[in-house]
């Protein structure tokens, strides 16, 4: 039987935790750090994702026999190739490809490079510079810190004066070091949609599109989040996920091959589906959050012999089964959120929430004092309902956060609303 160790401390990572502790070759699933409701699976540890030496003694120290990780920024910083020398199994990407996501530049470049369909762009290291191209183009733009901003890294300008007042406050340090190099690209019109695949290096199995709702308000308003709530499948792909992963996945699969550093891991493709076909927004290099929250649910598969076989280079796509539900994720955050926001505050319902036909409850800022769960992050809790079809899974979500309580509690209550109108018409 199979120790697994996920790094994180999120609700992705709980996602994570949860599918693989449902594995028949799992008996016991450690997430490190790990947060108020991964405590379920084992105590919360104070070792830090970032800290590789730390992460990689502790994996060997449980003699784990593979080690997923989570979030972005140990991947750049290269976990999964520490983990490898130690040789210890990862499920991850090592540094080289990480950089897909480290670099948004670099991942621009490498767009380019494979040809795979993308957004008008320039890359920049001054203002000086970034204004000056953005007032020579005829398109409005979008602009985005080219290194990790947890997300948050991306402006949307409604203006030309907000495009340029956005680039001023790149440099000027809105996103500390990731914006010291400044990506510009055209903005694009269309209805977004997440697409990820589990990678050998080689071969790869596509998961079913999803949908994230990054604002913080109802109608997509308000400033970017890491994602208030996600929904699967999403009609606005319509079952071309094949086709969509044979023009935007399997191009940078073959180049990072071809480059001597195969790609092992989640590689997520950020789509725009616009007028004039599909584009990239961007790659992510792992499992996207709150997406894991609505892809776990539907895998059939066993998950950790998933993951065992893309980190040994012996995928068989075909071995993906996916189930036939919808499913709907939805976020309680903290009073604040995206900004600013409380901690310590005890959190109800979570148990009643859990106890709901086809609901789960995944932790992500939770934490345990003393006997008492309280919040610990701006996105708290992601509240998951299963059901025939879309309209029924966000039901059963709703039904399970009208369950939990906090002070300051928020969440949206449009999760979907896309998908819904397109039902609808």
């Amino acid at each position: 039987m199979a120790t697994v160790l996920v790094v994180g401390s999120g609700g992705r990572e709980h996602a994570l935790a949860w599918g693989l502790a449902r594995s028949a070759a799992v008996d016991r699933v450690i997430v490190l750090p790990g947060n108020g409701g991964t405590a379920a699976f084992a105590p919360a540890r104070p070792v830090d994702a970032d800290d590789l030496d730390a992460v990689v003694a502790f994996a060997v120290a449980e003699a784990c026999d593979l080690v997923v990780v989570g979030p972005e920024a140990p991947l750049v910083a290269g976990l999964v190739d520490t983990l490898s020398a130690a040789g210890v199994l990862a499920f991850g990407p090592v540094a080289a490809c990480a950089r897909l996501e480290g670099s948004k530049a670099f991942a621009k470049a490498m767009m380019d490079r494979c040809g795979v369909p993308t957004a008008r762009w320039g890359t920049f290291t001054s203002a000086a510079e970034a204004l000056a191209w953005h007032d020579r183009v005829d398109f409005p733009v979008v602009v985005k810190a080219s290194g990790l901003a947890a997300g948050k890294g991306v402006v949307v300008p409604d203006t030309a004066e907000e495009a340029r007042a956005a680039i001023v406050e790149m440099f000027d340090g809105a996103f500390g070091s990731a914006g010291a190099e400044v990506v510009l690209e055209e903005r694009l019109i269309g209805e977004e949609a997440s697409l990820l695949a589990v990678c050998d290096g080689t071969r790869y199995a596509v998961l079913p599109a999803a949908q994230d709702h990054k604002r913080v308000g109802e109608g997509d308003t308000g400033p970017n989040t890491g994602g208030m709530g996600a929904y699967s499948p999403a009609p606005v792909v319509a079952g071309q996920e094949a086709a969509l992963a044979e023009a935007v996945i399997a191009p940078i699969l073959a180049a990072f091959a071809a480059d001597g550093t195969p790609f092992r891991g989640v590689l997520y493709a950020g789509l725009m589906m616009t007028a004039d076909g599909p584009r990239v927004l961007e790659y992510n290099t792992r499992f996207g959050d709150p997406e894991t929250q609505v892809l776990v649910p539907r895998i059939a598969s066993d998950l950790y012999e998933l993951f065992v076989a893309a980190a040994s280079g012996t995928l068989d796509p075909a071995s993906l089964r996916i189930r036939a539900e919808a499913a709907a994720t939805v976020v309680a955050a903290s009073e604040g959120y995206p900004g600013a926001y409380p901690k310590g505050r005890p959190i109800s319902g979570v148990d009643a929430a859990g106890a709901l036909g086809d609901v789960v409850v995944f932790h992500a800022g939770t934490a345990l004092r003393g006997d008492t769960l309280v919040t610990a992050g701006g996105r708290v809790l992601t509240v998951t309902g299963l059901g025939t079809d879309l309209r029924e899974a966000l039901s059963r979500a709703y039904a399970g956060l009208d369950r939990i309580t906090f002070d300051g509690m928020h969440a949206r209550r449009d999760i979907g609303w896309r998908a819904l109108d397109r039902s609808s018409s």
